[in-house]
């Protein structure tokens, strides 16, 4: 439940999405916000840090235990450290909120300063916290930098929820039976959401990428 396609955030518009999705058996597998952690000011920190928390608190109203966070894009000037620091600042406390509601905040490697492995578990180890994971998407490590399948296998451990999409951001297909063997052999058990950004028509493209995912999750399952 992506929070900047909400109509709006009062009390009776998340109840009723809440009842509405109980009414068709569809459970919230999270949510996501796009608040952007990476603030050169220490102000703008305290403003993220606020709206975080409002989304969590958004999250617990819909009866969800997952909220995507992002890192954000380095301002100019600024440097990976930086970044990160600035990152590990906000998250901290964002965890220690989050936990108090058993809500769980998993930062995605999407664009930005978490867009490479080494950041993302450098975040994991500072913020040290039961209620801190990533957002893995499996596509969006950035191409040519690493071996993409490398950085997903680090990333698995702390995988909290999970992004398929069958095509990296150059792309480059995904061999996903490759992948679906790294989420078995790390343990992984969480939701995986399919994101379909393909140019066939969505009516015909989702439905392909799901028959993908389901053959695989048949293939894996330890259930």
């Amino acid at each position: 439940m992506t929070v900047y396609w909400f109509k709006s955030t009062e009390p009776e518009y998340l109840d009723a999405l809440r009842h509405l999705a109980f009414r068709n058996g569809v459970p919230f597998s999270g949510v996501a916000c796009g608040s952007s952690m990476v603030q050169a000011s220490a102000e703008k920190r305290r403003e993220v840090l606020a709206d975080i928390k409002k989304w969590v608190d958004v999250t617990d109203r819909l009866g969800a235990s997952h909220l995507r966070v992002f890192g954000g894009q380095l301002p100019a000037g600024a440097t990976v450290k930086q970044g990160t620091d600035w990152v590990v600042e906000s998250m901290k406390p964002a965890c220690d909120y989050a936990g108090t509601k058993g809500i769980t905040l998993g930062i995605e490697d999407h664009a930005g300063v978490t867009q490479s492995a080494d950041v993302c578990l450098e975040i994991m180890h500072r913020v040290n916290s039961p209620y801190a994971g990533i957002n893995l998407d499996i596509t969006h490590f950035i191409p040519g930098k690493e071996d993409p399948y490398a950085q997903i296998k680090a990333c698995v451990p702390y995988a909290t929820h999970t992004h398929i999409r069958d095509v990296f951001d150059d792309g480059t297909p995904i061999d996903m039976d490759r992948v679906w063997r790294m989420l078995r052999d790390g343990g992984y058990k969480g939701f995986l959401s399919a994101e379909y950004e393909g140019k066939e028509d969505p009516l015909t493209g989702v439905p392909k990428l799901m028959n993908k995912i389901k053959g695989l999750c048949e293939k894996y399952s330890t259930a």
